[in-house]
């Protein structure tokens, strides 16, 4: 197999050459989904690895956290009963989630976390050497743990050090714009993908295999904690055609905006004061929330279980701390105000015995009972108080502006239990790009599944996958077909023919208007209505006046990949409202007839319930165009774990193990 050849595009009525880099297995992304996927396929024995990515340091994984980023994986300490087949019950109390799935993510975590602790991330441990556990949200077990608000950073900057000393080769500046695929049999392959380099000159790349790790899809809301550097990469797998699945099942909750950070755990058990202002910040402060509670420690307490509570969950709109959110978006989105947190006083008749008694609990059992918000921060998490003096916010000096954003995608592209695409072989999802998760997740799982997707995709390719089947002529007639079009495209962009600003805002705007954690049942069919008209707008844009810059370019192919994302991701709501699932995860739908979350509230804000019958479901989505097919998919039972240990050996010596897989 050659190293790198050409292939031939037509340009202006001539043939122009594009450089093909052949690699056996490409890693598109480099988060710590991607980067540990690197590591495991060159310690599997598949030497020719390499990764394109925009840059090492402009991914989720090195530019997110929380007060306390959360990994989780297998108990690992004191008396606390546990077992994979435990934890992967615990998963499926979630909804919607496949239960091979569930158990390879048990299963396999407490290999990837060791991973990470001999990478020399420094997990805390006690002198016997036991790794320290803790409840997280959706988790009945100590489970969950942390090395403080850079929990994910410390991974990636743990697993960079070691791709740099495998010498795995790593291209920067490179924007993924087309996966190739090719006809296989009854189905397709992926054989490579389309990029762009930093002058935004088209390349190719031929691989056997492709594992896509472009996380989460952070471009396509207005209101986001996603970092702004992170855009994320779906809908290029999706103008492929590949499958995804539980594509509304997004998290949603309260973050700072100024500089994007989720304001979880002690941020909120310190019980700031909230406060709202005119949008030119004019007039005084007012505390808009206490009206709709009996009394300031009612409040108080339900700011205080946002800390455990943190993400927006429908089952808590009524009656419970998600009241909060819906509160804090009515004075931002529907009055147009700014909400602020204000950790230097309390709540006005703020009073420690008018606590809950689990809010009373906490705070004296962790000695911060002080007179303000900041000074129990101080006591309980130093460290979040200096990680915004550290992006130039000083919460000791100034109130932080907050809103509801999004944060994590449930849903993504349809794997099966190694990580491979149900539809098109050879391509392997891994970290949030992988729709694994169900309606319900532990916090800290989405770090674990992007390390364990790591290890089943590589442990896949090596034992089945490993030798050439792709043939140059075969990716060339690809190839060259793919690159017309994106070659077409890039013409187009570079003469002005697509204004990015606008379309992004204006995508960006629909989803956090319809599709984020508030969606009106009403207006759903005419907002994918008009997704799919600006998706019309942007499949084949004409040549304008102007020139534009190689990262305006690059801007433009991220706009259109984004602006079918969302057509994709809108429709895929709207036939999950007209299907009757009714509220549920992170998103409430709004119904004139339905339940009305608090007797202050007008109707427009009552909501509809569930129908838990389809948490007994998955819904898949299969992107042709403008044509999706969603169809609703009983969930894959938890496999049976009877195995007799010779015959389990036997099977795993023969790699029957890799055989006769589930759901694809």
């Amino acid at each position: 197999m050659p190293k790198s050849f050409a292939i031939k595009c037509a340009r202006g009525g001539q043939k122009a050459a594009i450089e093909v880099c052949c690699v056996h297995t490409l890693v598109v992304g480099s988060g710590a989904a991607g980067l540990n996927a690197a590591l495991q396929l060159r310690r599997n024995g598949i030497e020719d690895v390499m990764i394109i990515t925009e840059g090492l340091r402009l991914g989720t994984s090195i530019n997110t956290g929380s007060d306390k980023q959360t990994y989780y994986k297998l108990s690992l300490y004191g008396e606390d009963a546990d077992s994979p087949r435990l934890m992967a019950k615990t998963y499926m109390q979630g909804g919607s989630m496949h239960g091979d799935l569930a158990l390879v993510e048990a299963a396999t975590s407490a290999q990837a976390f060791l991973h990470l602790v001999n990478l020399g991330v420094p997990f805390p441990r006690d002198r016997y050497g036991q790794f320290i556990g803790y409840k997280t949200d959706h988790d009945p077990r100590q489970r969950a743990t942390s090395v403080g608000p850079y929990t994910s950073r410390d991974m990636c900057l743990a697993l960079i050090r070691e791709i740099k000393a495998q010498r795995i080769p790593v291209r920067e500046k490179r924007l993924a714009i087309c996966l190739i695929t090719m006809e296989e049999g009854e189905g397709k392959r992926a054989v490579g993908i389309l990029a762009l380099d930093h002058g935004a000159k088209l390349e190719a790349y031929m691989a056997e295999n492709i594992v896509f790790a472009v996380g989460g899809p952070g471009g396509l809301y207005q209101a986001s904690v996603y970092p702004e550097v992170h855009t994320g990469a779906i809908g290029v797998a999706l103008l492929a055609g590949a499958k995804a699945q539980s594509l509304p099942e997004s998290q949603y909750g309260l973050a700072s905006t100024q500089f994007r950070w989720n304001v979880s755990g002690t941020y909120m058990q310190v019980i700031p004061k909230f406060v709202s202002v005119s949008p030119e910040g004019s007039g005084a402060p007012v505390e808009f929330m206490r009206e709709y509670f009996r009394d300031a420690g009612e409040m108080n307490s339900m700011v205080f279980l946002k800390g455990y509570q943190w993400p927006f969950d429908a089952r808590k709109a009524a009656g419970g701390s998600s009241l909060v959110d819906i509160l804090v978006y009515i004075e931002t989105a529907v009055r147009g105000r700014r909400v602020f947190l204000d950790f230097r006083t309390n709540p006005a008749d703020f009073n420690f015995d008018a606590l809950s008694p689990e809010a009373q609990y906490y705070l004296r059992r962790s000695e911060a009972l002080q007179d303000t918000p900041l000074q129990r921060l101080a006591k309980m998490n130093p460290g979040a108080i200096q990680l915004y003096r550290d992006h130039g916010i000083d919460i000791a000096r100034e109130p932080l502006e907050i809103a509801v954003c999004a944060q994590h995608n449930n849903g993504g592209l349809a794997a099966n239990c190694w990580w491979e695409s149900l539809n098109i072989r050879h391509l392997f999802p891994v970290g949030e790009v992988n729709g694994s998760h169900g309606v319900y997740r532990p916090g800290g799982s989405a770090l674990n599944a992007g390390q364990v997707g790591g290890f089943r995709a590589a442990d896949f390719i090596s034992k089945c996958y490993r030798n050439w089947t792709v043939s140059v002529s075969a990716f060339r007639r690809a190839a060259e077909t793919a690159a017309a079009e994106a070659w077409r495209l890039r013409e187009a962009f570079a003469a002005g023919g697509l204004n990015w600003r606008q379309e992004i805002a204006e995508l960006q705007t629909r989803m956090s208007r319809v599709g984020a954690h508030i969606r009106p049942a009403r207006s759903m069919a005419q907002a994918a209505a008009e997704a799919r008209a600006q998706w019309r707008r942007l499949a084949a844009p004409v040549t304008a006046d102007g020139r534009r810059r190689p990262l305006d370019i690059w801007r433009c192919f991220i706009a259109r990949q984004l602006c079918y994302a969302h057509f994709v991701y809108l429709d895929a709501i709207r036939f999950m409202i007209e299907s009757g699932v009714g509220s549920r995860g992170s998103a409430i739908v709004l119904d004139g007839s339905g339940a009305l979350p608090h007797s202050r509230l007008s109707d427009e804000w009552r909501f509809q319930t569930e129908d838990a019958t389809f948490r007994e479901r998955v819904l898949e989505t299969l992107p042709e165009g403008e044509t999706l097919r969603h169809t609703w998919v009983p969930c894959r039972p938890l496999p049976a774990c009877d195995a007799w240990f010779e015959t389990a050996w036997a099977a795993y010596r023969d790699g029957k193990i890799y055989q006769d897989i589930q759901g694809g």
